[in-house]
């Protein structure tokens, strides 16, 4: 069983079932033959859940992205496990043995190398072949780089979409930006080093001028968290080089053109009283040339809809 230094006695069980001292209802008894997704910290050890630790020692085996990263956790936490890879460059070739293990009945975890699996990390054929075949499947959550740089980005979270990584060539990531272009959310993206300046190019160029904040080495002890216009982060790289470590791209919706109210809420006003708000919008939007969903949010709102 894995140690676990920072573990207190409790006194009795929770409603849930689970032990306080960190036994999880799964072992309660041998775990059932099926495909365990188990998320894994993305820096700090010991964001790791019990109940992933619980996983991870009762399976009988794990595939991960790169047994080196993946023992090195395990290592931490005194777990000895039979490991395979399970990766882009061999998944064909591993997922038909895998599914075999399960029919014959044996527990398998799939872990990346860090954070969530199937977030930008291979494995949803495998989630989906195991479906189809009915065998059990289950998440064991945790960390997740995604969310945690949208926690701490200070934009809006009410709405996001998260687009993994950005293409490496620029006629590809361009197109990948204008897919996202008109989405009303915060968007969020992974990153490298060395890509970095092109992205935030390409994001200048495609999006705009919009609020970004840039996640790296995230739970670590370097973590750092910069909040910038993307137009003064270019410049900032551009100037020191790429920032190191694991990147995280958070980045605002387009904010609205300031404008001289008093003459544009005249525009809208004297249109309102022929047009719908609708067409009314559009025909501002067309002469004066601002953005139509700006005009029409403030004709929305002069009309008293």
């Amino acid at each position: 069983m894995y140690s676990n230094p920072t573990q207190k006695a409790g006194r009795g069980k929770p409603k849930d079932g689970s032990d306080p001292q960190g036994k999880s209802p799964d072992m309660d008894q041998a775990l059932p033959a099926g495909l365990y997704l188990v998320s894994t910290p993305i820096g700090n050890l010991r964001d790791i859940t019990f109940r992933a630790l619980d996983i991870l020692s009762s399976v009988d085996a794990i595939a991960c992205e790169d047994t080196r990263v993946t023992g090195k956790l395990l290592s931490a936490y005194n777990i000895k496990k039979k490991m395979m890879s399970y990766n882009d460059h061999n998944a064909n070739g591993r997922r038909g043995g895998i599914l075999e293990a399960i029919a014959e009945g044996q527990a398998v975890a799939l872990v990346s190398d860090a954070g969530a699996p199937l977030i930008s990390d291979p494995g949803y054929k495998l989630v989906r072949e195991a479906v189809r075949a009915g065998h059990k499947v289950t998440s064991i959550p945790g960390a997740n780089a995604a969310v945690t740089a949208l926690q701490l980005s200070g934009l809006p979270s009410d709405s996001f979409c998260f687009g993994g990584f950005l293409p490496p060539k620029p006629t590809a990531r361009k197109r990948v930006l204008e897919k996202w272009k008109d989405m009303d959310a915060t968007l969020i993206f992974y990153e490298t080093g060395p890509r970095l300046e092109a992205s935030l190019k390409d994001i200048k160029s495609v999006l705009g001028d919009r609020p970004v904040a840039l996640a790296r080495e995230l739970t670590k002890m370097f973590e750092e968290i910069r909040r910038e216009k993307v137009s003064k982060l270019l410049s900032e790289v551009r100037q020191k080089g790429p920032p190191k470590g694991e990147i995280v791209l958070v980045i605002g919706k387009e904010e609205p053109e300031e404008m001289p109210q008093v003459n544009l809420d005249e525009q809208i006003k004297k249109a309102l009283e022929t047009m719908s708000v609708r067409d009314a919008a559009e025909f501002v939007a067309e002469a004066t040339g601002k953005p139509k969903k700006t005009i029409y949010t403030l004709a929305l709102k002069l009309s008293g809809k």
